[in-house]
């Protein structure tokens, strides 16, 4: 049940869905208030005037490119932090996962389970009696018999 429920956790889709709510949601208010707060400034100190600045007009018509330019700093600083915190590390767990579960060493076959099961009856049989015959030697054995 436990195990289930992690294969449901780790599943991409799921992984995907929590990254893009809780993570991205989190972490795009801490990188929209540092825009707002150092950015906004210094694009409109290098657009011109100040807090204003980053703005043209052409007819009376405001083009605020500084705004632009603030919110496209957000995105890639946001998609970078989630990408480089989240993603990748859990890229790793997924392929470190995907290694611990190549398949192990192959099941033996019903006829190596009887020549096992066969070898350890005779093993037991001769400590109980070690001098007396054993019953498939002595007529010519069943297991022998396709052989």
């Amino acid at each position: 049940m436990i195990k289930g429920f992690k294969d449901f956790l780790l599943r991409g889709n799921v992984v995907d869905l929590a990254v893009a709510v809780v993570i991205g949601a989190a972490f795009t208010a801490v990188v929209t208030s540092f825009t707002t707060s150092f950015l906004e400034p210094l694009i409109g100190l290098v657009g011109g005037g100040g807090v204003d600045g980053g703005v043209f007009e052409v007819d009376r018509q405001k083009f605020t490119w500084g705004s632009f330019v603030n919110q496209l700093i957000t995105f890639v600083l946001t998609a970078a932090v989630v990408y480089f915190v989240v993603v990748t590390p859990m890229k790793r767990l997924m392929e470190r996962r995907a290694a611990g579960e190549e398949p192990g060493p192959a099941a033996p076959t019903q006829v190596e389970l009887l020549v096992e099961i066969r070898d350890l009856l005779r093993a037991q049989q001769q400590k109980k009696d070690p001098l007396a015959p054993h019953h498939s030697q002595a007529r010519g054995g069943p297991l022998h018999e396709g052989r």
